[in-house]
């Protein structure tokens, strides 16, 4: 009958984990504890004693020995996998520590025996937690990835005569606006001190226009406008590229007036 087929499993299956351990297949050795732990699920959701305890009391007694057993079993057979856990259950059971000999008997807790104080055996995960450690995963590759990566190489030299041409200065962004049909694209309102000038930055993927302004930056000024997505773009801001393509602001440490030259 069924109670003798659970009986069954749950003796064979201290040899079934012994032998996959023995030959190194833990992987397999853990599925087979696992495969205890959902027959009794499987068991107590089939027996359903909730319902029976209206009509069959003494059968209930049964089946909850029968699970009481196999949650015994348990506590041996999750030693060599979660050892933290096999004690909390043999607290949860009071039962003294079983040794693996014992496994696969069906009277591992005795007639008369008081059960422990119950509770979670693990803690609920919610999704922020998985969240969190997704992202957690996610920065550390990110962070390997930056620490790996290989720089471009230097560019050819330059004279100071030439690097004395640009006009660099450190100006404030005053309003900030995404460039229609371009996602890439942000117009930015630039005060450089001197006038007040609009900049198109291809930095749309990483800042949102309101967080950016009174941001100070630092600016090609003299640069030869362009036309970009039909907006008259009148310098280019300075940014900082990681190895995984990030853009950073490129400013000054401490606030500067607004209009003051790098050299």
């Amino acid at each position: 009958d069924y109670d003798k087929q659970v009986l069954d499993e749950i003796a064979a299956a201290p040899h079934k984990i012994a032998a996959h351990i023995d030959i190194f297949h833990f992987r397999d050795a853990q599925a087979e504890m696992m495969n205890v732990a959902r027959l009794g699920n499987k068991y107590l959701a089939d027996m359903e004693p909730w319902k029976v305890i209206k009509t069959d009391p003494g059968r209930v007694k049964t089946v909850l020995n029968i699970a009481l057993q196999l949650c015994a079993n348990l506590s041996v057979l999750l030693e060599p996998f979660l050892p933290t856990t096999a004690g909390n259950l043999r607290k949860m059971l009071n039962l003294q520590q079983s040794t693996w000999q014992q496994a696969g008997n069906a009277d591992l807790i005795k007639t008369g025996d008081t059960i422990g104080e119950t509770s979670l055996m693990f803690e609920k995960i919610e999704d922020a937690t998985v969240e969190a450690q997704v992202q957690k995963l996610l920065d550390t590759k990110i962070a390997n990835e930056t620490e790996n990566a290989q720089l471009n190489p230097l560019k050819p030299e330059t004279t100071f005569e030439d690097f004395s041409k640009l006009d660099i200065r450190v100006g404030v962004i005053t309003a900030a606006e995404k460039v229609a049909k371009a996602k890439k694209l942000l117009k930015l309102t630039v005060d450089t001190g001197i006038d007040q000038r609009t900049v198109v930055s291809g930095i749309a993927e990483h800042y949102e226009p309101e967080q950016i302004i009174g941001q100070q930056v630092l600016l090609l000024a003299n640069l030869s406008p362009r036309n970009l997505r039909g907006v008259e773009s009148q310098g280019m801001i300075l940014m900082a590229e990681d190895a995984t393509g990030k853009l950073v602001f490129v400013q000054p440490k401490d606030a500067v007036q607004t209009g003051s030259q790098v050299s």
